[in-house]
C-alpha cells in the first residue's frame, strides 16, 4: 500500500474526526504500518499539547489586540489598491497624451494640376477627287490619333481617340 493514501485518513483519525467505519479501517493500516504508526502518534501527541495549552480563556485584550492587527492590516492593502488606481490612471492619461502628440496631422493637399502645351495636331492631307465620276473620294491611310487625359485623380483617365 502507498502510504501518502492513508496520510489525510491518519491525521482525521489523530483528531477524532473519521467516521467508525473508516476508523476502523485506519486502526487496521496502523496495525500493519510501522512509519503511519509513528506519524499518528506524533499527531495525537501534538493534539493533546494543543487541547492543554487551550484549556485556559482567551482575554479579551488579545482579542481586540488580533481584531486591531487584522484592520490594519486590511488597510494597508487598501493603500496599495488605492495607491495603484492612481498609478494606472496616471498611466491611461499620459498614453493618451502621447497618442493625441504622435498622432499624424492632416492629409496633404491633391497635387496642384500641371498645365501643358497640347501639340497641335497635324494637317490632314487633302481628299483627291474621284478619279472615275461617281466613285467615292479616298483618303490616304493613317492612324488614329490617341489623346490621354489625366486628372488629379490617379483612378481617372480620359482617353480621345480622333480618327
Amino acid at each position: 500500500m502507498n502510504c501518502m493514501d492513508w496520510e489525510e485518513r491518519i491525521a482525521l483519525h489523530a483528531g477524532g474526526d473519521l467516521a467508525p467505519v473508516e476508523a476502523a479501517e485506519a486502526d487496521r493500516h496502523l496495525a500493519e504500518c510501522p512509519d503511519c504508526r509513528i506519524f499518528w502518534s506524533g499527531l495525537r501527541d501534538t493534539m493533546y499539547v494543543l487541547r492543554d495549552a487551550h484549556t485556559e480563556a482567551i482575554p479579551a485584550a488579545a482579542f481586540t489586540a488580533v481584531r486591531a492587527g487584522v484592520i490594519a492590516e486590511i488597510e494597508r492593502t487598501r493603500r496599495v489598491w488605492r495607491r495603484l488606481a492612481w498609478i494606472s490612471g496616471v498611466g491611461v492619461a499620459a498614453a493618451l497624451l502621447l497618442a493625441l502628440a504622435l498622432r499624424p496631422g492632416p492629409l496633404p493637399s491633391a497635387p496642384p494640376l500641371v498645365a501643358f502645351a497640347v501639340p497641335q495636331a497635324p494637317e490632314a492631307p487633302k481628299i483627291v477627287g474621284p478619279a472615275v465620276e461617281g466613285a467615292p473620294a479616298r483618303r490616304p491611310h493613317r492612324e488614329p490619333l490617341l489623346v490621354k487625359l489625366q486628372t488629379s485623380d490617379p483612378k481617372i483617365v480620359i482617353y480621345w481617340i480622333a480618327d
